[in-house]
């Protein structure tokens, strides 16, 4: 799921609680009823799990991160440490849940064959997650400072931000139906970009020295300011996400 990252819990729910925050939209299109067995993929620390288990769910909570996962323990929940694309489910859940996760994923189709396996017939897969476009300021800036630091190597862009024609295509040729799928721009306030940097993008510059890895969050800082920061709102992330419900049929 989250497989370029090395993930902090704590760090996370600091400067990134805006992720779990701006989801209760997805849980809406979930709709979780009472007894459903659901599979909360990707589930962080566990804030949305908990959510979905006060509808009277059974929830099973998977992560890429074991910080994570002990987080989510702590909290009550039932959870496993496992890949998006090493789900070892049979028919065995009534709706499968991702939240800011799938973008992490670029074997796309492995992940989608997945999670159709883990559904049971006519079970339905909730998902939202970084689409076209998204963070595209950030991704360039990025680019940019290892264009200008060549002894960096080169920049390996770790997400994958599909369009919602291309998704569609992708889960229907896969066994699903769509119900719904939307490209939704979200401009998002972040506490400061160095932070964000620190959390979202630390996979990227983990081969570097420290001094390497701070230069390269002040360098990124500089190209952004003028782009994406006014002293009124502050620093404004260039988000945008990926809704959509499917099928299994």
């Amino acid at each position: 799921m989250k497989e370029s990252n090395d993930w902090n819990a704590t760090k996370y729910n600091k400067h990134a609680d805006f992720v779990s925050n701006l989801a209760m939209p997805v849980i809406e299109l979930l709709n979780p009823k009472k007894d459903e067995k659901i599979l909360d993929l990707g589930c962080g620390e566990g804030t949305l799990a908990v959510e979905i288990k006060k509808f009277n769910t059974n929830v099973i909570a998977l992560d890429l991160s074991e910080d994570m996962v002990e987080k989510a323990k702590a909290k009550g929940l039932e959870a496993y440490v496992m890949s998006a694309t090493e789900l070892e489910f049979e028919k065995d859940f009534d709706a499968v849940f991702s939240n800011a996760v799938l973008h992490w994923v670029k074997d796309s189709k492995t992940a989608i064959n997945k999670i159709y396996a883990a559904l049971k017939d006519k079970g339905r897969f909730i998902a939202e997650f970084g689409g076209y476009g998204n963070i595209k300021y950030l991704t360039d800036a990025m680019e940019e400072v290892f264009n200008n630091n060549p002894q960096y190597g080169k920049f390996n862009n770790p997400w994958y931000f599909p369009k919602d024609i291309e998704y569609k295509e992708l889960l229907e040729s896969n066994g699903f139906k769509v119900e719904y799928i939307e490209i939704i721009p979200r401009p998002t306030q972040i506490d400061d970009i160095l932070n964000w940097l620190t959390v979202f993008a630390n996979g990227i510059v983990s081969h570097l020295s420290n001094e390497e890895q701070e230069n390269f969050k002040k360098e990124v800082r500089e190209i952004l300011k003028p782009k994406i920061y006014t002293k009124k709102d502050g620093w404004t992330a260039d988000y945008v996400r990926l809704r959509l419900k499917a099928i299994k049929i």
